[in-house]
């Protein structure tokens, strides 16, 4: 075995969902650098998200919706079109609802409640179910974000009123992703078609880390006492996207500086 090939990205398609994302951006340095043909899939380009902030270009970018079904067909159908196959899938893209008041348990409405998992599963589900039709032809690698919010509850005491407090919702869709990577893992491995999911811990957009003393009590919620660095995350991205992990499939690989091994 040529160990040094395990990793060797070359001539793989890889599409990232939310590729223009704090972390979607890691996803899509990596691949390249390893090889890669990338498809950033995203609601903007990078340049509409981070005005005058360089970002890791992908070889195509096409402008995906993850809200909607056929926006994401039209993605899929434009990628095999332009290259012939899709050979992996991450899903990071995600969306929420539930703010203020309208966070709370005892104060969320029903279509809040619904759009919010809706942006943490369903894009997932969507995901998923729109790429297995091209993946059923080689197989492939599918990744799947889950967050450490989808294992242990947030620590609600040190949120007050900062406005990265998650919502009930948020936890409930990731738990459910976690899940839902095992129904796939188990159904797809026919196809040659491995699921798996990422779980990472506190990376905070640094554009997100005004409050000092919030900062402080969420990083010490880690056994390494500190944030994660959006680089920290790409290296479980390339283990599952390539022949690294061959042989894993329905698993969960979490990257959160211990959070949720206390």
């Amino acid at each position: 075995m040529d160990y040094k090939k395990l990793m060797d990205m070359t001539g793989k398609v890889c599409i990232v969902t939310g590729g223009t994302g704090y972390l979607g951006t890691e996803n899509v340095k990596i691949l390249k650098d390893f090889g890669a043909t990338v498809v950033v899939a995203d609601i903007r380009a990078a340049e509409e998200r981070w005005a005058n902030a360089p970002q890791p270009v992908g070889d195509l970018f096409v402008e995906c919706d993850v809200s909607a079904s056929e926006s994401i067909r039209a993605c899929f159908q434009k990628v095999y079109d332009t290259y012939g196959h899709i050979d992996v899938l991450i899903n990071c893209a995600s969306y929420g609802a539930g703010y203020g008041k309208g966070s709370q348990l005892e104060y969320m409405e029903d279509d809040v409640f619904n759009k919010g998992v809706d942006g943490s599963l369903g894009v997932v589900f969507r995901g998923m179910r729109e790429v297995v039709p091209f993946m059923k032809k080689t197989g492939g690698s599918i990744i799947n974000y889950c967050s450490m919010y989808g294992i242990v509850s947030p620590d609600l005491r040190i949120y007050g009123d900062n406005p990265q407090k998650q919502p009930p919702n948020y936890g409930a869709g990731k738990a459910g992703v976690a899940q839902i990577t095992r129904y796939a893992a188990g159904s797809l491995a026919q196809y040659g078609i491995r699921v798996n999911s990422i779980t990472p811990g506190p990376f905070p957009n640094p554009r997100n880390q005004d409050d000092a003393a919030f900062n402080v009590q969420l990083a010490n919620k880690t056994m390494l006492g500190r944030f994660g660095q959006s680089y920290e995350i790409a290296g479980a991205i390339l283990l599952l996207a390539s022949d690294a992990s061959s042989f894993m499939t329905g698993s969960n690989v979490t990257v959160d500086g211990g959070w949720t091994a206390w």
